[in-house]
């Protein structure tokens, strides 16, 4: 049965240095405060894995957390690029990042075939690509059985996987609606699992064909409501526009993007403080 937890408690006791970290969302239901909570606790040299890394590992890296990113795509959404993850590699600020890009294909074999307990996941892809050039994990090999080339990439197994969702009942059971992302099979490849929610009940009222993980496939749940901000949460809340645009010239440069992190993740006891010094400033 997961345990219901603090976040900060969470994240003291099941994230280390050195592990490897997934944070999973696709669009909606992003795990920001955990990313936040991760930082304060000032946890050093990460291996990041995400489909889509945006401002979350923006954050991450440029506080120094991380020695390795697992992606296959970043940026931030609709606005331009992610200018530490560019600062990390291109100039090795704060320090040298190394990177291993894959397509959004291979990444969510990977996750599958991690949560399946498999060594690697067989996909037919690649051919043609330059990413082959860059990336020596990613292999060829034949079908045994058509003697088709296929292409190969290891498992996403994570130390932890940390998402976010809309609730959890009392015994640690999630229920996650609206888009899905590879949540599920993040969560499942996982030695470790947190959940932040948004709230917790005692029924979660599951409706036909929603996610629902299972409390033996997660080892803490949070409650943090907000904590997708500024992603949304179907049902919850929507997308804060103004604060992807916003975060642009904040990370841009280095002195403004360290005197943010300082002011509003450093400078704050958990996310709730963060949310109302934002939210004191928006007014």
């Amino acid at each position: 049965m997961a345990e219901i937890l603090s976040l900060r408690e969470a994240v003291e006791r099941f994230v280390h240095d050195g592990d490897t970290v997934a944070l999973e969302g696709f669009t909606h239901l992003i795990p920001t405060a955990a990313s936040h909570e991760l930082i304060r606790q000032n946890k050093k040299d990460l291996t990041l894995v995400r489909m889509t890394p945006d401002l979350v590992y923006d954050l991450l890296i440029g506080a120094g957390c991380a020695k390795k990113l697992v992606f296959s795509w970043g940026g931030n959404p609709g606005v331009g690029s992610l200018h530490r993850l560019r600062d990390a590699v291109e100039k090795h600020w704060p320090h040298k990042l190394e990177i291993s890009e894959h397509s959004h294909a291979a990444m969510a074999n990977a996750y599958v075939s991690g949560a399946s307990n498999l060594p690697f996941a067989v996909l037919r892809g690649y051919q043609g690509s330059d990413l082959v050039k860059v990336n020596p994990d990613i292999k060829f090999i034949e079908c045994p059985f058509t003697g088709e080339k296929l292409a190969a990439v290891p498992s996403v197994r994570p130390d932890v996987t940390v998402i976010h969702a809309q609730k959890a009942d009392r015994k640690g059971n999630v229920l996650i609606q609206g888009i899905l992302g590879v949540q599920k099979e993040a969560a499942l490849a996982a030695k470790r699992c947190i959940v932040t929610v948004e709230e917790i009940v005692d029924d979660l009222e599951a409706p036909m064909n929603a996610c629902v993980l299972p409390t033996w496939a997660i080892t803490a749940v949070c409650v943090v409501p907000g904590g997708a901000h500024p992603s949304y949460a179907h049902g919850y809340y929507e997308r804060d526009n103004r604060f992807y645009q916003a975060w642009d010239p904040i990370a841009r440069g280095r002195e403004t993007f360290t005197a943010w992190i300082d002011e509003y993740i450093r400078g704050t006891e958990d996310f709730a403080q963060y949310q109302a010094k934002v939210n004191g400033e928006a007014k």
